[in-house]
């Protein structure tokens, strides 16, 4: 079996649960500043194994931010390229320049040599997989210009990779080291090959994609906020409501309805998570930016087929 190590804030009082988590994360990943939104009430756990030079690692968390300044970049002694393969929630990577959001079923890379910022503004549960970076390079391959860009994982080598990702880490606890290993090679063969899969497509983003990717990053930054409205991210992105409408005529949902979605899946987590049995339904419905409770519960139930207390008296504690 291969190694791995696990620790969880529940072994922890709730006064010194944040202190311990942010000195884990900046060990745990070579040097990283945790920012907890203001929050003070924090739970997360990480769980680590390694697959030959590479490093496996599912975290599960409260909503957080890590920040990797120049400063932290020159003490580090290996780099990495870091890939975050959301499972539950939203990451929100920032390096060179762009900012890449991601959603379960899709992943994006950055680099641990520069600098960098990762948002995690919801609860989160990541897949996070580290690749020495001396590895991954290619003829011809120009890593910078694929940082912080969504990858993918809908179709294609990059869905592969994912796939072959998730389920190495899966496995790796019942793995000897030499198929640990083996496994840590095909997945960075099938990374190298993502990479550039994605290097012969356009070098920037249409102007489309790019204003998607901006909306979803101020959406999942303001999800919260009950006054986010289409008018709101119009004039907070310095754009039409036009614009808005037409960046999401090539999804299977408006933009208002991509908000209310995002709104009841958080709701949907906060219902089943064991720590928020006790919290009334309507607290958590307001919190995630819903104005009623009567709206909250109508499209809860259209969502669901059952009413929030019906769903939460459902789920396993």
């Amino acid at each position: 079996m291969t190694h791995a190590t696990a620790v969880t804030t529940d072994d922890y009082a709730p006064a010194d649960r944040a202190p311990v988590w942010r000195d884990w994360v900046w060990k745990q990943f070579g040097g990283l500043e945790s920012d907890l939104y203001g929050d003070t009430d924090f739970d997360g756990h990480i769980a680590s194994a390694r697959a030959g030079d590479l490093i496996l690692t599912k975290l599960e968390a409260n909503r957080h931010r890590v920040v990797r300044t120049r400063d932290m970049v020159r003490a580090s002694e290996e780099g990495y390229l870091k890939i975050v393969a959301p499972m539950k929630g939203s990451a929100g990577v920032e390096q060179m320049g762009r900012q890449a959001w991601v959603t379960p079923g899709a992943w994006t890379i950055y680099d641990t040599t520069g600098s960098y910022s990762v948002a995690n503004p919801e609860r989160v549960e990541h897949l996070i997989v580290m690749l020495p970076k001396a590895q991954m390079i290619e003829r011809g391959l120009r890593l910078e210009n694929l940082m912080a860009r969504p990858v993918g994982g809908a179709s294609g080598i990059a869905r592969v990779a994912l796939s072959t990702m998730r389920s190495t880490f899966q496995e790796l606890p019942h793995m000897s080291a030499d198929a640990a290993r083996g496994a840590g090679e095909l997945i960075a063969q099938l990374v190298r090959l993502s990479l550039i899969e994605l290097s012969g497509q356009e070098t920037q983003l249409t102007q489309r994609e790019a204003l998607k990717d901006r909306i979803r990053g101020y959406v999942a930054l303001h999800l919260r906020d009950p006054d986010l409205t289409v008018d709101q991210i119009a004039v907070a992105l310095n754009c039409s409501k036009r614009h808005l409408y037409n960046a999401f005529t090539d999804e299977d949902q408006t933009l208002a309805s991509y908000i209310q979605g995002l709104r009841l899946e958080a709701c949907i987590r906060e219902l089943q998570h064991p720590m928020a049995q006790t919290r009334p339904i309507t607290d958590i419905a307001l919190s995630w930016g819903f104005n009623s409770p009567s709206h909250f519960s109508r499209v809860f139930r259209e969502h669901t087929g059952k009413s929030p207390s019906e769903f939460r008296a459902a789920s396993p504690t």
